[in-house]
C-alpha cells in the first residue's frame, strides 16, 4: 500500500546542512520538474514585491522570500518532519519508534508543489509555494506536474494507493487507472443520520489514520484489505461515491 498525503503551509526551521538533492528524492524521474519549479521560485525571490504578490503574502510574511531564494542551500530535515500543523501533529512522526518510521519511509509520499509527491524520509528545506500559486515564467502547476507525476505512478505501480491528499494537490498528478486506488473523505454522521464532510476535523482524522497505520503496520493490498483492518482496530470506514472511501470522525 502506498498512501498520498498534502503538505502543510506550516512547516518547521532547520534541519542538516545538507542541501537539496532533487535526483535523491522519491520518484526520482520527477527531477526534471524539480529543477525547474525550484529554479523558477528562486528566481521570483529576487523581486520581494513580485513574489510577495504571487504567493499572496502579507507584510509579515515576507520573511518566506529569503526562505525561497535559499532553497538550494537550505537546511534540510525528513519530509515527515518538516511539516506541521492539524494533519501532522496528530501523526506526530518524531514520537513514532524507528520500525514505525521505517514503515513510513516505505509506504508514505507527501505531494509538494515544488517537488512532488516526496517519501516521508526525503530530505527536503522549507519553502513557501502552495498548489495554486502560479509563477511567472511557468505553466501552471497542473500542467508542469500532473502527467509527469501520473506517469510516476505508474512506473512505480503500486498495488493499492490510499488517497489522503486534498483535491488541489489531487490536481497536480492524478493516480493514473492502471493503479487501484480509493479517495478518502472524512465525514461525521448527526442524530438524524446525515453525513456531511468536515473541514478542520479533516486533517486531524487523517493525521491519527496514518499513524494508527505506521503503529500497526498491517500488510494492505486491497481497498477490501484495507476495510478489513480498519473494522478490526475500530475504525469507521466504509465505500462511499466511485473509487472513494467515507472515513467517520
Amino acid at each position: 500500500m502506498l498512501i498520498l498525503l498534502p503538505p502543510s503551509e506550516t512547516k518547521r526551521s532547520g534541519g542538516r546542512t545538507k542541501p537539496l538533492q532533487t535526483a535523491a528524492l522519491a520518484l526520482p524521474s520527477l527531477a526534471p520538474q524539480r529543477e525547474v519549479v525550484v529554479d523558477a521560485l528562486v528566481a521570483l525571490s529576487a523581486d520581494e514585491d513580485e513574489a510577495a504578490r504571487v504567493l499572496k503574502l502579507g507584510a509579515t510574511q515576507r520573511g518566506e522570500i529569503a526562505v525561497n531564494a535559499g532553497l538550494r542551500e537550505a537546511p534540510t530535515m525528513a519530509a515527515i518532519d518538516r511539516y506541521t500543523g492539524v494533519l501532522y501533529d496528530a501523526l506526530d512522526a518524531a514520537s513514532l519508534d524507528a520500525s514505525a518510521r521505517r514503515w513510513l519511509a516505505t509506504h508514505v509520499m507527501i505531494h509538494s508543489a515544488p517537488f512532488g509527491p516526496v517519501g516521508a524520509l526525503d530530505a527536503i528545506p522549507s519553502y513557501r509555494l502552495g498548489a495554486a500559486a502560479s509563477i511567472p515564467g511557468l505553466p501552471p502547476l497542473r500542467r508542469v506536474w500532473g502527467d509527469a507525476v501520473t506517469r510516476a505512478l505508474h512506473d512505480l505501480a503500486p498495488r493499492f494507493v490510499l488517497d489522503l491528499r486534498s483535491e488541489a494537490y489531487v490536481a497536480l498528478g492524478a493516480v493514473p487507472p492502471s493503479v487501484s486506488a480509493r479517495y478518502v473523505r472524512v465525514v461525521s454522521e448527526s442524530g438524524d443520520g446525515a453525513v456531511r464532510a468536515l473541514n478542520h476535523f479533516n486533517k486531524h482524522a487523517k493525521g491519527a489514520l496514518v499513524r494508527r497505520l505506521a503503529e500497526d503496520r498491517p500488510r494492505i493490498g486491497s481497498a477490501s484489505g484495507f476495510l478489513r483492518w480498519a473494522d478490526a482496530v475500530g475504525l469507521r470506514v466504509r465505500d462511499g461515491a466511485r473509487d472513494e472511501l467515507e472515513l467517520f470522525a
